[in-house]
């Protein structure tokens, strides 16, 4: 197993088990995922005072984008300085935050298990290793652009699994991707060119019914930039349709396009936003949960 740091203080005894970090890390690993049949690797970021033998803490797991790298939350997105801020400044609980890696695969089991290797082995894997939450009331998902198709799909299709979702510039995509969508060409949504039927048969309106007569329910963030227009609409579109049906939601839209520039800036709003779902133990059942 491989691992190396990024931040200042370079505690690498922190995620190996012993007891104390003095600082907030950035730690990168991998390990052997059974769906994918080969090794996999992830990033976590552990919060200042993370001990491994103390209480287990709230776990966040953010999917990037097409062809993006899990590092990019942290090298592009600053991820590591929003949360020490936000934690510092009590708006936000500390909180473990896990980035695996997801290539081309738009997080569903098509290329490659990768939906399947997300619950059955990374969930495992960090909640074996790391002193984070095995509880609904303290796991979120997110994601940015295809990361976002992915974390709607699992808020969605796996809604007792999680508390809280944010969604930045989520590639969704309620009809079908336009033409310049990387969805088309990564030989995910069919096997020699896309297809439509497998798309809207893996998109969200598709788990919406579903959803919706299942007991629990996820706010969710979601935000992008305003010359972003077809993601802009999409995600606006997205929010609306939750409001109308009784489900938590917040809607940012702000300057800028698909870019880090623009997820950046909204990251601080989407994880106080996304952490506020965190409960007690105690809370986390169906019949606490908000219509």
């Amino acid at each position: 197993m491989r691992a190396f740091l990024h931040s200042a203080l370079l505690v690498l005894c922190a995620a190996a088990g012993a007891p104390t970090a003095l600082a907030s890390t950035v730690v990168s690993r991998s390990f052997h995922s059974s769906a994918l049949g080969r090794d996999w690797a992830y990033t976590i970021y552990l919060p200042t005072g993370y001990r491994a033998d103390a209480a287990r803490i709230p776990v966040l797991y953010l999917l990037h984008g097409n062809n993006g790298d899990a590092n990019d939350w942290i090298t592009q997105g600053r991820l590591q300085t929003t949360a020490d801020t936000l934690i510092e400044h009590k708006d936000m609980p500390p909180v473990a935050i896990v980035m695996p890696q997801g290539g081309t695969d738009w997080y569903v089991d098509r290329k490659e298990k990768m939906e399947t290797a997300f619950f059955d082995d990374l969930l495992p894997e960090i909640e074996t290793h790391y002193a984070v939450s095995t509880q609904r009331g303290a796991r979120m998902i997110g994601g940015v652009s295809m990361g976002g198709f992915g974390a709607l799909r699992y808020a969605i299709t796996q809604p007792e699994r999680f508390c809280g979702a944010l969604l930045l510039s989520p590639a969704i995509y309620a009809n079908e991707p336009p033409r310049g969508s990387a969805a088309r060409r990564v030989g995910v949504f069919g096997e020699r060119q896309f297809d439509p039927r497998v798309w809207h048969e893996l998109n969200y309106p598709a788990q919406w019914e579903r959803y919706l007569s299942g007991p629990y329910r996820v706010p969710m963030f979601i935000a992008a930039g305003d010359d972003d227009l077809t993601i802009q609409a999409e995600a606006s579109s997205l929010y609306t349709h939750l409001r109308m049906a009784g489900n938590p939601a917040a809607l940012r839209i702000i300057d800028g396009g698909h870019t880090w520039d623009v997820w950046r800036a909204l990251l601080p709003a989407a994880l106080k936003y996304t952490l506020a779902c965190v409960k007690p133990p105690a809370d986390d059942h169906p019949s606490n949960q908000r219509p």
